[in-house]
């Protein structure tokens, strides 16, 4: 269980996110077309886990926005943007921001996803949804940059996600 904030309140998540040199955890999320994405859909490339508690929040917004900005000239990474908010949500939200290095997944048919990743808040107003981490796989699905952000209302470390990729 991890310890972290939400506007200064303690909060505390299901488990702890995987560490950096750990094997990622496979996942079966929902894309914007209500198809299945596992992370093995993505073999071959870099990933960026920009995992958040729903794009309708400021700081969850404004990290996606940033991720792709900041990927938009890399080649072979993907942006992963996990939440638990309906694909619906999530492809509007791509679509007014003129997201187009992003692909959203939602965790509607996967509860799991957030015990798996250590990451489903358990108690405070946001229970039962994730908390900010952002997690960088390499082609073989090995984390090698972890961050469990402290703050939910703190942006994430983009400085050091990026230069993981590197």
């Amino acid at each position: 269980m991890a310890t972290i904030t939400l506007k200064g309140q303690e909060i505390h998540t299901i488990g702890t996110l995987p560490a950096a040199g750990m094997k990622a955890p496979d996942f079966k999320l929902t894309a914007s077309d209500l198809s299945d994405v596992t992370l093995k859909s993505f073999a071959g490339k870099k990933k960026i886990l920009n995992i958040v508690s729903s794009l309708d929040t400021g700081i969850c917004a404004t990290s996606a926005i940033r991720f792709n900005k900041e990927i938009g000239n890399l080649s072979n990474v993907v942006l992963i943007n996990i939440s638990a908010d309906l694909p619906f949500a999530q492809a509007r939200f791509c679509q007014s921001n003129n997201l187009k290095n992003v692909v959203t997944l939602s965790t509607m048919r996967a509860p799991g996803f957030g015990k798996d990743y250590g990451v489903t808040i358990t108690d405070g107003p946001t229970a039962g949804l994730l908390s900010r981490a952002v997690l960088v796989l390499d082609e073989n699905n090995v984390i090698i940059h972890a961050q469990q952000v402290p703050e939910i209302a703190q942006e994430p470390d983009y400085d050091a996600a990026l230069k993981a990729l590197a």
